[in-house]
């Protein structure tokens, strides 16, 4: 079933479609709460009676009909739930990682882990960087943390408001608390990493409603090669 206009205004429908949410199905798979953040993070001036109305589409009623505990059960929802951002369009965020990746083959070619990063501000290259623990002897030089005080240098502040940091792995919960710290707007990472990610994998530090609420988090991005960088690293050091 297409959502409609009416019983949603003709600009909310619009946002809904842009972000791809078409149908009542779509609607129902995204959630009420999430699609309202997503329309806010989209640029729509939204009140809480859109949220009702988002709400009363799924229980095919009115927003009128909706009763206090549930309104307040959604409101609690939008309070505890994750950063929600728009990301970039695919082809944009591709080409990045690709940069990630060749950050990385330059940790391979010192024989460290290859993971690489780099900070795109207002679609623009900021700094790039890789892991460098084993040659400085430091455990904090992993590819994130270096190109964070990079990026800090460069703009003169140690908030990145505004700022996306790729990486070719994902985060673990040292470099994952220093973006959350650092206010980056958007992690987008490559391969899942199930030993130590804490962005998804064994916690997910970025959903914690406990610790700032700044960063938005997407994976998957050219996953098999980000994968496979790693997987060439270890076997040849088994080799």
């Amino acid at each position: 079933m297409q959502l409609t206009t009416p019983p949603l205004a003709p600009k909310t429908l619009h946002t809904l479609n842009s972000i791809g949410i078409h149908t009542l199905e779509d609607l129902r798979q995204t959630g009420a709460p999430t699609a309202f953040l997503l329309l806010k993070a989209a640029g729509l001036t939204v009140t809480r009676s859109t949220l009702w109305q988002l709400a009363a589409l799924l229980q095919n009623t009115t927003p009128q009909t909706l009763c206090l505990s549930e309104k307040n059960s959604l409101l609690e929802a939008i309070r505890n739930h994750p950063p929600v951002d728009m990301f970039p369009p695919q082809t944009e965020m591709e080409a990045f990682m690709r940069l990630a990746l060749q950050q990385a083959e330059q940790s391979a070619a010192l024989g460290e882990i290859p993971v690489g990063a780099v900070v795109v501000h207002n679609g623009t290259l900021i700094t790039a960087a890789h892991n460098t623990c084993i040659n400085s002897c430091n455990i904090s030089q992993h590819a994130e943390i270096r190109a964070l005080a990079a990026a800090g240098a460069a703009l003169q502040n140690y908030r990145l408001d505004g700022c996306d940091v790729y990486v070719t792995i994902e985060p673990c919960s040292m470099c994952a608390s220093a973006l959350i710290q650092a206010r980056v707007r958007r992690v987008i990472y490559g391969a899942a990493e199930p030993k130590t990610g804490a962005a998804g994998s064994i916690m997910n530090l970025f959903t914690n409603t406990l610790l700032n609420k700044h960063t938005a988090i997407k994976g998957g991005i050219l996953s098999a090669e980000c994968s496979s960088i790693l997987q060439r690293f270890f076997q040849n050091k088994r080799s």
